[in-house]
C-alpha cells in the first residue's frame, strides 16, 4: 500500500478551533502573569523606595537630635563652669536631667510616629 506525498492532510475544524483557543489561553494567561508580575514589580520598588525615605528622614531627625542633645550637654558644661557654689551646681544639673528628660521622650515619640508611618505605607505587611 502505496501513500501519495501529495496527498493534503486536511485539519479537522474541530482540532483547528480547539488549538485557536488553547493559544488564546496561553496568550491571556501569559498576559495575566506579565502583568501581575510588572504590578509585583512595581510594589516593590514603591516599598525599597519608601523604606529608603522613611531611612533618611530617621537618619537625618537622629543627626538633628544628637546635633541637639550635644548642645545642650555643652551648655550643660558651660553653666556648671560658671555656678557660684555647689548648690547652684546641683539646681543646674536637675534642670538638665529635666529638660532632657523632656527632650527624649519627645524624641522617642517622634521615632515611634516614623515607625508607624512607614508601616502603614503602601506595600507594607501590616
Amino acid at each position: 500500500m502505496a501513500t501519495n506525498p501529495t496527498q493534503n492532510y486536511e485539519v479537522p475544524p474541530e482540532m483547528r478551533d480547539f488549538a485557536e483557543k488553547s493559544v488564546e489561553q496561553a496568550r491571556k494567561a501569559i498576559d495575566g502573569f506579565m502583568s501581575a508580575a510588572q504590578k509585583t514589580a512595581d510594589t516593590f520598588e514603591g516599598s525599597a523606595n519608601t523604606v529608603q525615605a522613611s531611612a533618611k528622614d530617621a537618619a537625618r531627625k537622629t543627626f538633628a537630635y544628637t546635633e541637639q542633645n550635644l548642645s545642650a550637654a555643652f551648655d550643660l558644661a558651660q553653666r556648671m563652669v560658671r555656678a557660684k557654689d555647689m548648690q547652684e551646681a546641683m539646681q543646674i544639673q536637675a534642670e538638665f536631667v529635666r529638660t532632657q528628660f523632656e527632650a527624649m521622650q519627645t524624641q522617642m515619640k517622634e521615632f515611634g510616629s516614623l515607625a508607624q508611618s512607614a508601616m502603614k505605607q503602601p506595600g507594607s505587611k501590616k
